[in-house]
């Protein structure tokens, strides 16, 4: 095989595949991921105002209690998109509270485990409740419990202050690091691209070299 040819060859391999790898891996992260940040106190100490944040997009179906999710409610926080901790889903019976020490949310008649809450207040703002999650909605509360405006101040809404899964943009996955392995694909992808069209330029130009034919044997001259 002809250095020219070998060279074509090696860039037809690695333009198409880095291509693959660096559109792929760019569109995916748009389409999958979004970035927000914390401009509010209800989720510390959690997630502080100014923290960069991933969120996974995904269907309300698709979140378990615990995670922390961004969504927007019509008629809710200026129909702005906040962040909150889910504490049921459908079906789920949440239960608050004791108080002092004692002062405990229960889901399913179980106490609730939350090191995650600002001074350990599970409530703090000594309104009881005792909610049904509907299917298809959310219960939810901010980490900080006597700074957050979540789902114990809407009871009234006709749904007991639930989100619907509907209204659920993503999941809080973590922050920017969280897309590194993403990120890196795409440079590779980057790397072997820009290596390919060089490759391919490089067998142009061995191409078109003009190639100086050896001289004859003989006396041209007489």
């Amino acid at each position: 095989m002809g250095k020219g040819r070998g060279l074509a060859l090696a860039a037809w391999l690695t333009l198409p595949l880095g291509l693959i790898l660096l559109v792929g891996s760019l569109l995916y992260v748009r389409s999958a991921y979004t970035a927000v940040t914390v401009r509010g106190g209800s989720m510390e100490p959690t997630y502080g105002i100014g923290r960069q944040l991933v969120v996974q997009r995904l269907d309300g179906d698709e979140i378990h209690r615990g995670d922390v999710v961004l969504f927007a409610t019509p008629g809710r926080f200026s129909d702005q998109a906040v962040l909150k901790r889910v504490i049921g889903v459908g079906g789920d019976h949440v239960v608050c509270c004791g108080t002092g020490t004692e002062e405990r949310i229960t889901v399913n008649g179980r106490p609730l485990v939350e090191p995650y809450v600002k001074d350990g207040i599970a409530d703090g703002t000594h309104r009881p409740y005792d909610v049904k999650v509907p299917e298809g909605r959310l219960f939810v509360l901010g980490d900080h419990r006597v700074n957050s405006m979540d789902s114990r101040f809407f009871a009234t809404d006709g749904h007991q202050g639930t989100v619907a899964v509907g209204d659920v943009q993503g999941r809080v996955v973590g922050g920017p690091a969280r897309l590194l392995g993403w990120l890196l694909c795409g440079l590779l992808g980057l790397v072997l691209a820009a290596t390919g069209l060089g490759l391919g330029i490089a067998a142009v130009a061995v191409r078109r070299r003009r190639v100086v034919p050896p001289a004859p044997p003989w006396p041209t001259q007489v």
